[in-house]
């Protein structure tokens, strides 16, 4: 009989991806943000991050573009730790170096491998459709192929048992992060039209991308929902209630209507993978029950 597969994880959708297909007792290590399920946090650690904690936005953009121009990465990988783990599959990212570990960061590990070397699966998901197309290439990766279709199949029904959208459909913002300002793109549009809204100033599919507050200013969202990368409500609030204390946001109808929250990016907007279920369920209760948030949505959702 062979060995189990050994998996390792550098990117917290794809643990996720990988446990919804149950793999979970295949993970062998993991990146620094893989935490959830909560199980996965007793695995080794391969990653590390170049960012100290605590920097507002801008700081972050600040310390990213330094980090960049001196032509380093923003992560670090503990190679000796990843070779003595003899993963079969590693999976990893490549739609963005600030976000995760991408192929590029694990070259020097994988270049002097002994051995046969593992399985690269680098996915970079830009819409609904590519989430669950990944879901297949990680399920065939692992050998369990006839896994993706149930996992993708479940989420599926999570999104189409969303409240039915209101007679007049409220326009939503989403901003990924506040300074400067930038649209959520990519899957964001799809989960807000699946929540009942019409998203504003991103199309599906396309990335994210910097706005002005005058693009923001002529759209004049009904709602706006912050929900930058990377960030826990803890993180972003300080910043949202300082971004709508400056006098041009009070203009805004969101604003003066009290329709504006932050949600948890970190935990679920920026994780294309089985909680983005999750996700538009949250932006429903924006649209449909904002006070009125079940029990177990109310961690990820504040009102600024």
């Amino acid at each position: 009989m062979s060995a189990p597969l050994r998996i390792v994880s550098l990117l917290p959708s794809a643990t996720e991806i990988a446990v919804a297909l149950g793999l979970q007792d295949n993970l062998v290590g993991r990146s620094h943000e893989c935490d959830f399920p909560p199980a996965v946090k007793a695995l080794p650690v391969c990653t590390s991050t170049k960012l100290e904690k605590g920097l507002t936005s801008q700081a972050i953009e600040d310390r990213v573009k330094a980090i960049v121009e001196k032509g380093l990465s923003v992560y670090d990988v503990d190679a000796p730790l990843l070779k003595s783990l003899r993963p079969d599959v590693i999976l990893t990212q490549a739609q963005c170096a600030v976000c995760a570990v991408t192929p590029a960061d694990l070259e020097e590990a994988l270049a002097t491998w002994v051995g046969t070397p593992p399985r690269l699966v680098s996915l970079a998901p830009d819409d609904l459709a590519d989430v669950f197309g990944d879901l297949e290439r990680v399920a065939e990766a692992a050998g369990v192929p006839e896994r993706a279709p149930e996992a993708a199949a479940q989420m599926q029904a999570g999104l189409g048992a969303l409240p039915a959208a209101p007679a007049t459909r409220p326009r939503m913002l989403a901003i990924e992060w506040i300074e400067p300002l930038m649209v959520a793109g990519n899957w964001v549009p799809e989960l807000i039209t699946a929540a009942g809204a019409d998203p504003l100033l991103a199309d599906p599919g396309t990335h994210s991308h910097w706005i002005t507050f005058d693009a923001i200013a002529a759209a004049d969202p009904d709602i706006i929902a912050l929900m930058p990368c990377g960030y826990q409500l803890a993180q972003t609030m300080p910043e949202a209630r300082a971004l709508l204390a400056q006098p041009q946001w009070q203009d805004l109808r969101a604003v003066r209507e009290g329709r504006v929250f932050s949600v948890d990016g970190h935990h679920l907007f920026n994780r294309p993978g089985p909680r983005l279920v999750e996700s538009a369920e949250v932006l429903a209760c924006l649209i449909h029950t904002p006070d009125a948030v079940p029990e177990r949505l109310q961690p990820f959702i504040a009102k600024v």
